[in-house]
Formats: C-alpha cells, sequence, structure tokens
C-alpha cells in the first residue's frame, strides 16, 4: 500500500501497528473458540461508508469529521474477523463514474495507467486489483460497484437495494444506494455477502427479502443479450467484439441466447442524470455541505446545480414512467434467468474524461444507470481484454431477491475463476480444524 502512492486508491491507511494488534486480539478470539469465518482477511472501505476510528471524507476534505460508530456492514464484517486496513479513494460525494473526480487524486485502471478506474469506487476496485486487500466494500447508486470492476478485471456485486443496510453510508441517492461488494471471484463475493447482508431495522431503506432463490439455473438456462445492432460502444467496435465473444462462450456452457428488447434499460438509464433523481442527490448533499461555497470540484457541482431546473410535478411524472418501465423489464425477465450486457460500453484516458468530463462519464453508464431503477440486482465478471490490454468485464442483471440464484450463475460463467475463493475459503477450515 505505501509503495504505491501513485495509485490514489486510499485516502486514509490504518498504522501499520494498530492493524497488527487486531491481527494478535483476533488470534486470542480465535484460540478462545469464537466463531470468525474471515478471521485475518483484510478488507478496505469506501470512503464514503463510516469507519469507527477513521476519518470520513466522501473525497471532501471539508466534510471530514470522526463517525462515532461504523457502519452496519462493516461492523458486521469486524465480527467476523475481517480487518479493515483503511478508507479508499472515491469520484466526490459518490457523483460520478470515472475515479477522476476526487481531490485526493485520480485513479487509473491498475492494467493502463493512461485510462480511467471507472468510479465513483474506484480506489476500492484498484485496492483490490492491486492486491493490496482480499475484499473492498464500494457503493453502487447508478453503476459504481461495477464500473470499476470491468475496467480492473475484478468481480464487483451489487446487490438488491436494502439487503445490505445502508446505515452509516454518506447518502447519495437514498432511495436507490446501496453497498457494493469487489473481489478476485463470485465465490469470495457470495461468502462476503452473506456475512454483511440481513434486515436491520435501524435503517429505513433496509427491506427484508421477499424471494428466496438460492440455487442458480441448472446446466441450461437462458440469458438475455442485446441484438448486435444495437451494441452501443461509443466508437469502439472492439468492445462489442468482446461482448459478442461473452455470449457465445455462456452459449457453449449450456445457456440459450434471447436477444431482447433493450429499448425500457436504455431508456430507464438515461433518466438517471436527465431526469429528477439528480435533485434527490442534490437535496441529500446539500443538507451536509454548501455546495456553492466553492470548495467542491467544478465538475461536482455543476451535476448537483443541474438539479435545479426539475420540478415537483418532473419528480412524479418520472416516477410514473418508471414505474412502466419497470413492468417492461418485469415482462423480459420472465423467461429468462439473467441479462447479460457490456459492464461499460468502452473506456477513456484519463485525459480525454478531464477534457470532456459530463459527456464521457454518462457514457460509461450506459449499460450500468438502469439496475437500480429498475430494482435489479447484477454481478460484475470479468471477460476479456482489448488489444491495447484494457479489461472489458460484463454484467449479468437479474430481478430484486435474485441474488443467490445469479452469484450460482455467475459462479458458472466467471472465467478461471477459484484462486483466491480457496484461499478465503480455506483460512475458515483451516480456522475450524
Amino acid at each position: 500500500m505505501e509503495s504505491e502512492p501513485h495509485r490514489n486508491c486510499w485516502i486514509h491507511v490504518r498504522p501499520r501497528e494498530q492493524a497488527l494488534e487486531e491481527c494478535r486480539s483476533l488470534m486470542a478470539r480465535a484460540r478462545a473458540g469464537e466463531d470468525l469465518p474471515l478471521l485475518g482477511i483484510p478488507f478496505g472501505v469506501k470512503d464514503n461508508i463510516d469507519v469507527q476510528g477513521m476519518p470520513t471524507t466522501a473525497a471532501y476534505p471539508a466534510f471530514s469529521h470522526m463517525p462515532p460508530r461504523s457502519a452496519k456492514s462493516v461492523e458486521r464484517l469486524i465480527a467476523a474477523g475481517a480487518i479493515c486496513l483503511g478508507k479508499t479513494n472515491l469520484d466526490q460525494f459518490a457523483t460520478g463514474l470515472s475515479g477522476a473526480r476526487s481531490p485526493y487524486g485520480s485513479c487509473a485502471s491498475v492494467a493502463d495507467s493512461r485510462y480511467v478506474s471507472g468510479g465513483s469506487s474506484s480506489g476500492s476496485a484498484v485496492a483490490v486489483a492491486a492486491g493490496h486487500v482480499v475484499f473492498a466494500l464500494g457503493t453502487d447508486t447508478g453503476g459504481s460497484g461495477r464500473i470499476p470492476a470491468g475496467f480492473n478485471e475484478v468481480v464487483g456485486i451489487k446487490p438488491t437495494i436494502g439487503l445490505v443496510s445502508s446505515r452509516g453510508l454518506v447518502p447519495n441517492c437514498p432511495t436507490i444506494d446501496c453497498v457494493s461488494i469487489f473481489c478476485n471471484t463470485v465465490q469470495d463475493g457470495e461468502a462476503i455477502l452473506a456475512v454483511i447482508g440481513g434486515f436491520d431495522a435501524e435503517d429505513p431503506y433496509s427491506r427484508a427479502a421477499t424471494v428466496s432463490a438460492a440455487a442458480g439455473p441448472g446446466k441450461a438456462f437462458r440469458f438475455g443479450r442485446i441484438a448486435p445492432a444495437d451494441v452501443e460502444c461509443f466508437g469502439m467496435s472492439e468492445c462489442a467484439e468482446l461482448y459478442e465473444h461473452a455470449c457465445q462462450r455462456f452459449s457453449r456452457l449450456g445457456g440459450e441466447a434471447v436477444e431482447i428488447d433493450f429499448a425500457p434499460f436504455r431508456q430507464a438509464g438515461e433518466m438517471m442524470f436527465t431526469g429528477p433523481w439528480v435533485a434527490e442527490r442534490r437535496s441529500v448533499i446539500a443538507a451536509l455541505t454548501d455546495i456553492d461555497n466553492g470548495g467542491l470540484l467544478d465538475v461536482t457541482r455543476a451535476v448537483l446545480q443541474s438539479a435545479s431546473s426539475y420540478s415537483a410535478m418532473d419528480a412524479f411524472s418520472a416516477i410514473h414512467r418508471l414505474y412502466r418501465l419497470r413492468r417492461a423489464a418485469q415482462n423480459i425477465f420472465a423467461d429468462l434467468d439473467a441479462l447479460v450486457v457490456p459492464t461499460a460500453p468502452r473506456p477513456f484516458t484519463l485525459a480525454d474524461m478531464h477534457g470532456d468530463p459530463v459527456t464521457l462519464n454518462n457514457r460509461l453508464g450506459y449499460y450500468s444507470y438502469f439496475a437500480n431503477l429498475l430494482d435489479l440486482c447484477a454481478v460484475a465478471i470479468p471477460n476479456a481484454r482489448l488489444p491495447n490490454g484494457m479489461p472489458m468485464g460484463v454484467t449479468l442483471l437479474a430481478p430484486a431477491w435474485r441474488d443467490r440464484a445469479l452469484i450460482g450463475l455467475a459462479q458458472r460463467l466467471e472465467p478461471d475463476g477459484g484462486g483466491a475463493a480457496f484461499e478465503l475459503k480455506s483460512r475458515a477450515r483451516d480456522r475450524e480444524s
């Protein structure tokens, strides 16, 4: 961690001796027979999620404060024996998908420092991909738990909204925020989600599960895919070829590809930042800080100020339209086990992103913005690399509460999985033996 400051993935790092003391305490608890399924596993936390004893900044130094307690998700991880090593960088107030909107420095992809890492959970994905930690918590409102996974060749799990408590999360759009997981394999993510998931009466946005789908589909499964003519890569056709490669591979693994009408998903996604949800974002952040005081980055302020053009009538009109799009999406999913989309249309260089931060940022969300608005769960997995070496992932999506079934399918479809998962699982087995 200390040897790679150029990655800009950490805002706060726990002192080494403090972490070692925590290790000694955990070993004593384990010897006493305490159940610690994540014993000694190091993890990072996006710096809009509270960790007791560490400052929370949301990548806005003037907001920095010491929270009185950890977020519920962090509490559950620590109770399971995991060790938090620090707080990771992010797009300021989680407003962005690029990883290039932080006063603590831009995060580049681990694969190629010329390209964006993806955001807003940039530091968490980079910390995992660089091997600093085994896993990290992020958040996902419009793709922040998936885009960075794709550009850093790791796994990103975006649970159903409300499955993981958002208590202790600096809010962005509270009705569609969720805590996400970055890890090296889907199996790792499944184990971590099992620890942090569950209803939390202290969180007004927590929801009790309504469906329990324990296993994924059998050997044969049906997956939705975008028609080749409708795949949007914003001028980089090689990305479409990699998506086609993934669909063909999934078919060889027993999947039946079904071309779907992507219009309802695209239209819902367009509502994220061309609709009144940006007003929800502004109302929450304005309650935390004065957005006009000059302390925010120019691009953050510009996005938030655009909210003033929406009225209450606009908000209700958008909600009613979204309900129609949700029903259209539900009908599409009725005979599918999952929808498969590119995690992002294409990568952009940091130089290009700084030159046009709003347009290019919004293009990154083309395949991710719609998920939370349509109440879907998602798993982003690696796919292949472009000729320039940049990784491109694909994302599997399903309706709310199908998380376990979707994870089961993603385990079958992820390429070359198993190594890091064995490490995490083996530590738990070693403790039990």
